[in-house]
């Protein structure tokens, strides 16, 4: 296209020096009008230039979306509903188109799975090619759902950014088919197959062995994941075992979609001899071509099963669980039901008066110090340090001293009785004595405690106070 522009410039500029040219510029907004080619006053320059802008303003690649619900019809619920995207372009497409997610509550959706139908299409007057997307609805509610304006993006041939294009919103709604309750699960296909298939390892069969039970329904115009999951009930005398079921959807070989598959398996173990009867199995299904509620059916199975003495069964899952609740009892007397009980008590006692113990160890502590302080500086403590300094060498009398200051009998020592008299002779008179009196200081401690008496007159101090105090100085 920018080859096409540049050869009917090119054309334009070598068609100018001929013909007669006008001082107007172009009014349009054309590439050639910003590059400042001025216009020709003939009628041929301004055809030239009209086939100049046309070209110019289709440069730019178009993208288009349109959308569309199939069948146009009422819509049963369980039935199936195509929702068609056409994305289209007038050039081509780099790669496929983002398609937007769609979820509808009260329904399930089947997106696109890659395989789209081409189209070629003219809208208005211009030639589009483009694909064609498919999204499968089911409704499962009895009500209208809204479809909202969906976006899909692509990136056309010569565009210079990814495009976006949104189709119209759409709106249908979903009715009970007749001959179904409100909340049953409805079935609807153009034609349905329900089959099954028994699979015996012997015959005939004894105890011990397993037989396998296939159900296969296949159903047109259906998705695979709306098809109902048959009744596969126990059977007395059988173990039954159901096996995951196998879901797909069914095409044509071509890409389209034809209807869903569904297969379900359960292997029953022959636990008892006798005749054992697998039940028929019914399915309630609306057949939407002739607008009719239809039963399909698979038959019952009956077989029978002999005596296997040599069969013994590997293990029981029922005795398993009972031995295993027995072994896993605790049995509790009443008596250590009981210690154990006052142990928890007395542990959740001592766990919340751990504050209030804690204040009343630091109030103990303290009152121990204040003892051990006042027993310190007690008169009975300095009594007990006076025979120890009695006996050292030199012996000591500073507890003594301190005995009797602490009991309040002043500094007279004389009033203490001979032997300290005795004492304090011996020690300081000309021909000293000391040994002597210190014995028989020690020997009459007991009667100097006895005959000590506190001096409850005041003593003047011996030394005058440094600030004496006048009378005049008291209020």
């Amino acid at each position: 296209m920018s080859f096409l522009v540049d050869r009917v410039v090119a054309f334009a500029s070598k068609l100018a020096p001929t013909l007669d040219v006008c001082t107007t510029q172009v009014p349009c907004g054309s590439e050639l009008a910003r590059e400042g080619v001025r216009s020709f006053n003939t009628k041929p320059c301004a055809l030239l230039i009209c086939l100049l802008s046309t070209i110019v303003s289709a440069a730019e690649p178009e993208l288009r979306l349109q959308t569309r619900l199939n069948p146009t019809t009422p819509t049963m619920v369980g039935g199936l509903l195509e929702l068609q995207l056409d994305v289209l372009t007038d050039t081509w497409f780099t790669r496929a188109p983002t398609l937007p997610d769609l979820k509808l509550p009260g329904a399930l959706v089947l997106p696109p799975d890659g395989h789209a139908e081409h189209l070629n299409q003219t809208l208005d007057g211009k030639s589009f090619s483009g694909l064609r997307y498919s999204y499968l609805i089911t409704p499962n509610l009895a009500r209208g759902f809204d479809i909202p304006a969906l976006i899909v993006r692509a990136t056309p041939g010569q565009a210079s950014a990814e495009l976006s294009a949104q189709g119209q919103p759409l709106h249908f709604t979903a009715a009970q088919p007749p001959g179904f309750e409100p909340g049953e699960p409805v079935l609807v296909a153009q034609a349905l197959r329900f089959t099954q298939q028994t699979l015996k390892p012997a015959n005939p069969l004894k105890v011990g062995d397993s037989l396998t039970r296939q159900l296969t329904l296949q159903a047109d115009g259906a998705l695979a994941m709306a098809l109902p999951t048959p009744s596969l009930g126990d059977v007395p005398g059988l173990s039954r075992y159901p096996k995951a079921p196998q879901i797909s959807t069914l095409g044509d070989g071509r890409g389209h979609f034809t209807g869903g598959q569904r297969i379900d398996t359960a292997v029953y173990r022959i636990d008892s001899e006798g005749r054992h009867d697998l039940p028929a199995i019914e399915l309630k299904w609306w057949d939407a071509s002739s607008g009719q509620t239809r039963m399909a059916q698979v038959p019952a199975v009956t077989f029978d099963a002999v005596a296997n003495s040599a069969y013994r069964p590997v293990f029981s899952i029922t005795e398993d669980l009972n031995n295993l609740g027995r072994q896993s009892r605790l049995h509790f007397s009443r008596h250590w039901l009981g210690l154990s009980a006052l142990l928890l008590g007395v542990t959740l006692c001592a766990w919340f008066a751990r504050p209030v113990m804690h204040r009343a160890y630091l109030k103990w502590q303290a009152r121990r110090r204040a003892r051990h302080t006042a027993w310190l500086a007690s008169a009975n403590c300095a009594w007990r340090q006076i025979p120890p300094q009695l006996d050292a060498r030199p012996a000591q009398l500073s507890a003594l001293y301190l005995w009797v200051r602490r009991s309040r009998m002043g500094l007279k020592l004389g009033s203490l009785g001979p032997p300290l008299q005795d004492l304090l002779r011996a020690c300081y008179s000309r021909e000293p004595t000391e040994d002597q009196a210190l014995r028989h200081l020690r020997q009459s401690l007991s009667t100097l405690k006895s005959q000590a008496k506190p001096n409850n007159e005041s003593t003047a101090p011996a030394l005058r106070p440094l600030n004496p105090v006048h009378e005049k100085d008291f209020p």
